[in-house]
């Protein structure tokens, strides 16, 4: 707790933030059921965090100015590229409709499938024309698919790596060489927002192809392994042209940016250490997962983020249903992948007790 701030006031505080209470707190709050189905950091944000928004209640009534770029400088300099190619927010919708009206009506949108889909849902109202690309048999992104695919009405191929549902991460050395030849037909967004789970994504993140001066935009948020999900906050890395077309066209204008999210994310990014504990518990979590998925001989992705996905050979609904009966809310169903379940890492005792009903349903 902050010096002088009470139980009681602490958690009116982190409500209004919109960050996690103390473990203990949020457990409590939680009560018996484990909600492990929207790919949330249970583990909160970093200490530096709960400082940071405290020290910005007193300017709330404030417009965000100065702030906003004083963010885009700190994150220029750790993904070491200018300042203007940084556009601040969670932008993913905005990007998509933007991209979509660049361009005559009709213009595709390659993303895998099943996938997350802010993006290509976004191009519609500007003309554009989402495809969906099968994931490949081992649930990662195809990219041979990707590459036959692209043509004349390509506008731009959307790819989240890790991917969301299945977790799979490209091998590094065949993504970046992928990437340089699909942007030179069309422009390319790597959606990286499960990457820094894993310890060596310095080398995995296709910024290194931003700085370069290839048509790649990489997307990142807050609100996974930062533990930021309450508030709304990401950033988008580009070429210097396309981000300032897309700044001039509203995208990170500071007025509709968030005070208490540009101080968190600061703050964020300022703790380092904190990543590397909480990157750490997620991994020996998501360890003990893949043991029983493996030891009941379930299906399952490779799965690098901090969810699991893996095949209950039962309809969707019945399991979680089943899930459900023992206090365990899972993810939505991934069609075509009607039979497989994605199952978020919480606290670890939601993570024992879900294993054990996992156990107990399929075992």
């Amino acid at each position: 707790m902050a010096d002088g701030l009470s139980r009681r006031d602490w958690l009116a505080t982190a409500a209004l933030a919109g960050i996690a209470p103390p473990h203990g707190a949020q457990a409590a709050a939680a009560g018996a059921r484990a909600r492990l189905s929207l790919n949330e950091n249970p583990f909160g944000p970093s200490p530096l965090v709960r400082q940071a928004i405290l020290d910005q209640l007193q300017v709330l009534p404030r417009y965000v100015g100065d702030e906003a770029r004083a963010l885009e400088r700190q994150i220029a300099a750790r993904e070491g590229v200018s300042p203007d190619q940084i556009i601040l927010g969670e932008i993913l919708d905005a990007l998509g409709l933007q991209l979509a009206l660049r361009g005559p009506v009709g213009g595709e949108f390659l993303y895998s499938e099943p996938g997350y889909t802010a993006l290509v849902d976004a191009v519609a109202p500007g003309g554009g024309v989402a495809v969906g690309i099968p994931l490949n048999a081992k649930l990662e992104n195809d990219l041979p698919a990707f590459a036959a695919r692209i043509g004349p009405r390509t506008r731009a191929l959307y790819l989240v790596n890790p991917h969301n549902p299945s977790g799979t991460v490209s091998d590094t050395t065949s993504f970046k060489l992928f990437l340089r030849d699909a942007s030179r037909r069309a422009t390319v967004i790597v959606d990286e927002a499960y990457l820094e789970f894993e310890p060596d994504f310095a080398e995995r993140t296709a910024v290194s192809l931003v700085r370069d001066g290839l048509d790649v935009i990489v997307f990142r948020t807050f609100a996974k392994i930062y533990g930021l999900a309450g508030l709304a906050i990401g950033y988008a890395v580009g070429p210097a042209g396309l981000a300032a077309e897309l700044k001039r066209k509203g995208l990170g204008e500071p007025h509709g940016l968030n005070r208490l999210a540009l101080a968190a994310a600061s703050a964020s990014l300022r703790d380092p250490a904190y990543l590397d504990a909480v990157r750490a518990k997620v991994i020996a979590e998501r360890a003990l997962w893949h043991n029983l998925l493996d030891a009941l001989k379930r299906p399952r992705s490779d799965s690098r983020g901090n969810f699991v996905l893996f095949d209950t050979g039962q309809p969707h609904d019945a399991f979680a249903a089943a899930m459900a009966a023992e206090g365990i809310d899972i993810a939505r169903a991934f069609p075509p992948l009607g039979t497989w379940a994605r199952i978020s890492i919480g606290l670890p005792d939601e993570n024992a007790r879900a294993r054990a009903a996992v156990r107990k349903i399929l075992g």
